[in-house]
């Protein structure tokens, strides 16, 4: 089978048995160190055979996925949500959410017993609280933590009674001054063995030092330049306020003589007229007044461009 530019791994969340290979297409993720990150894809339904592989291997909360770019995994967190979808033309697709591990941390992770640390390496605590849930009842996730320490010691207690989050509590130990960052990397070796490793920075995590250069193919598999016409013009009026001061008599708005580009309409433009009111103007009695320096002048005629990704 033909794959795009990615493809969907998926595996069991606890073990990380292999279930297999789902070809996606609209895939937009993101990752983020400080909170979870997300993955939002298509799968295609071509027939009954590749309905039942999705239906029995992508179970939301029990699926793993890995997105692939080639042999490279960029992204990996459970599924969350799935959602078999038919048009009116019997055009069968089942977009797949996910987010990053961090989740599963972050929201359906509690502590329910006490802990109590005193003078403790902040790093420690936090590997501490990661082996507790992962000691628990189906708790483990296969997580690699690191084994660094940052030196600042810390006096921590928490309570069952609170019932928090796993993942709260990490980010509240790392929000502190002299605090660290952590995330969840997901990732294959040179000998293609997954990897879930939990990375704990002091102060910072480390960054590349490598720049983005961004090349045609690339990383940069779709773009669109959008050219909008609806907001230009060659031919404007600036209207000001009533010169008017009699409240008994008609009154009409001073307006500005037409100011016109005739270079583009020799040039074969049709005439695209637009107006402003500028209700200040004029400032002077109507025998001196004259439109305002700040008056626009005529737009540009040639549709505006935007790079979007």
């Amino acid at each position: 089978m033909t794959f795009g530019p990615y493809q969907l791994r998926v595996t069991d969340l606890v073990t990380d048995r292999n279930i297999g290979l789902i070809p996606v297409q609209d895939v937009e993720w993101d990752d983020y160190i400080g909170k979870t990150g997300s993955l939002s894809c298509i799968a295609p339904v071509p027939n009954q055979t590749f309905a039942r592989r999705l239906r029995e291997r992508v179970l939301p909360g029990r699926t793993m996925s890995y997105l692939e770019q080639g042999r490279r995994i960029v992204w990996g967190g459970p599924i969350w949500t799935r959602t078999p979808t038919a048009d009116e033309r019997g055009y069968i697709t089942c977009p797949i959410q996910g987010a990053g591990l961090e989740s599963v941390l972050r929201g359906h992770r509690q502590l329910t017993a006490d802990k109590t640390y005193a003078a403790t390496d902040q790093l420690d605590i936090a590997r501490d609280l990661l082996a507790w849930d992962a000691a628990q009842p189906g708790g483990s996730l296969g997580l690699e933590v690191d084994a660094a320490t940052s030196g600042m010691l810390r006096d921590r207690t928490y309570s069952r009674y609170d019932l928090p989050y796993i993942g709260t509590l990490l980010d509240q130990l790392a929000a502190v001054d002299g605090g660290f960052e952590w995330r969840i990397q997901c990732y294959a070796d040179t000998g293609g063995t997954r990897h879930r490793a939990v990375r704990l920075g002091y102060p910072r995590l480390p960054q590349g030092d490598r720049p983005t250069i961004l090349n045609r193919p690339g990383q940069i598999y779709r773009y669109s330049l959008p050219e909008d016409a609806t907001r230009q013009a060659n031919t404007w009026v600036s209207r000001g306020a009533s010169v008017n001061n009699n409240l008994a008599a008609t009154s009409y708005p001073l307006m500005s003589a037409q100011l016109t580009s005739p270079d583009l309409i020799a040039a074969g433009w049709p005439a695209w007229t637009a107006a402003a009111t500028t209700p200040r103007w004029p400032s002077r009695p109507p025998s001196t007044a004259t439109p305002p320096r700040t008056s626009p002048a005529p737009r540009c005629p040639s549709p505006s461009r935007a790079w979007t990704s």
